[in-house]
């Protein structure tokens, strides 16, 4: 007869739910459980008192573990309930380890972001220098090269430079406000330009690559909204990037934005810059980053540069 398995109560939060059981699947542990969430919205704030007033059920469960800060007496709450009731660890994270499990490595060939990766001094560079750079992005996640021109800046070598970049295999970008420089990307085989405005949508009509377009100034949406009915008549597929700001230069008023075109524009591609923000921050590029990425998920920004 096969010995019994034993079966643990995870209690948690509202928060962690989720994490927890993708943690538990994921480990493939060698003991059945129960995964409860308590109703209470952070994990780590459960104390031992609520245990006693929420929980009804202990599901047939050998032992109960709980989150590692939980507050109160465990050994009392116990023998209430007649099952151990003991802590784990502090993070989710490290409850692999907890369970001598080695840590779950994360799936990161799984996203819904496209990342545009800037080469800023693409006119000064020679094409071997730019595909450089440009393997370079792509080894480290990037998945479209963006070919930044200089204002007042020659670039005898763009159509050359978008040629290599094609036979190389990679999906680019145009990003200048020039409507020259815009337009010799587009014909020279950009994927992407960045980015038009009402006044320069004129060059979506004569090529085939997608516009970025962006309110202008960045604080009208109306003349986003101009551009949109315009393409749309034009059936052009288009991405929207309302601009990010810098911090004291817009940035609270920007993030507004974001959330405005969403609303208005439910189904819509969208692109945030947030070298805007990191680039000008002097603070942890890692958390801004996070950040950024979490409004991104939240209102389904598919596109960053």
């Amino acid at each position: 007869m096969a010995e019994k398995r034993e079966h643990i109560l995870f209690l948690t939060g509202k928060l962690a739910e989720k994490q927890l059981r993708q943690l538990l699947e994921a480990m493939k542990p060698d003991f059945d459980y129960t995964v409860h969430q308590l109703g209470l919205t952070v994990a780590a704030l459960m104390t031992a008192d609520m245990i006693r007033r929420r929980l009804k059920d202990t599901f047939g469960a050998d032992r109960i573990l709980v989150p590692g800060r939980c507050r109160g007496d465990l050994e009392s709450l116990s023998r209430e309930l007649g099952i151990p009731v003991e802590r784990g660890p502090d993070e989710l994270k490290d409850l692999p380890a907890f369970f001598g499990h080695a840590g779950v490595e994360p799936d990161l060939s799984r996203y819904d972001i496209r990342i545009f990766a800037e080469i800023t001094d693409a006119p000064r560079m020679t094409v071997e220098e730019i595909l450089e750079q440009a393997r370079w992005y792509r080894d480290h996640g990037a998945d479209v090269i963006d070919v930044g021109c200089l204002p007042d800046t020659d670039f005898p070598h763009l159509e050359e430079t978008f040629q290599a970049l094609r036979a190389e295999g990679f999906v680019t970008s145009i990003d200048s406000l020039n409507p020259d420089d815009l337009l010799r990307g587009g014909r020279a085989g950009a994927d992407f330009m960045l980015s038009l405005h009402h006044d320069t949508l004129w060059i979506a009509q004569e090529v085939e690559t997608v516009p970025v377009i962006i309110p202008q100034p960045p604080t009208d949406l109306a003349t986003l909204d101009m551009a949109v009915a315009r393409l749309e008549q034009w059936q052009k597929p288009y991405i929207l990037d309302p601009i990010l700001e810098p911090i004291h230069f817009g940035f609270t008023a920007s993030i507004f934005r974001y959330y405005e075109v969403r609303r208005r524009y439910p189904e819509a591609e969208m692109l945030m810059g947030v070298g805007n923000l990191t680039e000008l921050t002097h603070a942890d590029t890692v958390g801004i980053n996070a950040l950024l990425l979490g409004i991104c998920s939240e209102l389904r920004i598919h596109h960053i540069l």
